[in-house]
């Protein structure tokens, strides 16, 4: 890309990337259906037993007015199940699972949630390389399920232990700028998704980073430490293996979330996104598949998984190795 001309020099040692995924022609909801699929069928759960079907996403899902979220139950056999779509941006995943948590906690009937994201960033309305500051957006889909735990447990099964979010939301005109608001989708861009705009507009009204950096700090230093005292693991617990950032590029991890972690933990901190970069709702739950396949928890060991997305909403999801 960068012989191409799509990708500076200087952006791609900032955005840690070897490659992205692409869809070649497989639509977003499809993905999803994809990975609930391998979910279930690694569990051996019975997609049937289902009450609730959770899909977060940040882009086009193939329909203009539709519910992804009914087709995913659909094609995945959960037809029964309540179908709830979530936009939150990039977090979308974690409050689907925050969503599909308090399923379970509040209805004694629901014997399991299923959680998927999908995004497909794709020409021409949607260049993964230039829409936005400090990251390239990969085409995934992703799914785990989330159920009451069971007297055995398949090897590389992991507990929610907690899940906390800690909002600002005035920091949602970071998306819209000086736009009014429009009659259509993609009028603004003229005819494509352009992040920098409004973020640029926002910068030029605010005085620059300053303020949210500082606010952002602060509320991803909330997050992580109301949601280790929610599972009851301390800052320096020996059990806390690891912690993981958001699949973006080091420009934006060090302005939101390094600068905390240096001081706050003593766990490992890993930036997996080199062969995926942004995966738009999904970067959350790869992030716990990586460390449930990786193998790098052991019984009774503790991962801490953070989160955020425009608006601004941040999360901190604590697991466990069973």
């Amino acid at each position: 890309m960068i012989t191409a001309g799509r990708l500076a020099a200087d952006d791609a040692k900032n955005l840690a990337l070897t490659e992205v995924p692409v869809s070649e022609g497989t639509a977003a909801p499809d993905m999803a259906v994809r990975a609930a699929r391998r979910v279930l069928d690694g569990t051996g759960w019975d997609p049937a037993r289902i009450a609730l079907v959770a899909h977060g996403w940040t882009y086009h899902q193939g329909h203009d007015f539709w519910s992804p979220a009914h087709y995913i139950a659909h094609r995945t056999g959960a037809g029964a199940a309540l179908p709830l779509g979530v936009q939150q941006m990039s977090n979308s995943g974690a409050a689907a699972l925050g969503i599909a948590a308090e399923k379970l906690v509040a209805d004694a009937s629901a014997e399991a949630a299923l959680v998927t994201t999908a995004d497909r960033f794709s020409l021409p309305a949607f260049d993964r390389w230039s829409a936005d500051y400090g990251l390239v957006y990969g085409d995934a889909g992703t799914a785990a399920l989330l159920r009451r735990r069971g007297p055995e447990e398949r090897p590389g099964t992991l507990a929610l232990r907690s899940l906390s979010f800690v909002t600002d939301a005035s920091f949602e005109e970071m998306y819209r700028g000086r736009d009014g608001f429009s009659d259509a989708p993609l009028v603004h861009g003229r005819g494509r998704v352009d992040v920098k705009r409004p973020k640029k507009a926002y910068l030029e009204t605010h005085g620059g980073i300053e303020g949210f950096r500082d606010a952002a700090l602060r509320c991803v230093d909330r997050v992580l430490r109301a949601a280790l005292a929610d599972a009851e693991v301390e800052m320096d617990d020996p059990r806390l293996v690891c912690v993981a950032l958001p699949r973006l590029g080091d420009s934006v991890l060090d302005l939101m979330y390094r600068p905390v972690l240096e001081t706050a933990v003593r766990a490992e901190v890993i930036a997996v996104r080199e062969s995926s970069g942004h995966l738009g709702a999904g970067d959350l739950l790869a992030n716990a598949e990586h460390i449930a396949a990786s193998g790098a928890l052991k019984s009774g060991d503790v991962a801490v998984v953070l989160g955020g997305g425009g608006g601004f909403t941040w999360s901190c999801a604590v697991l466990q190795a069973l």
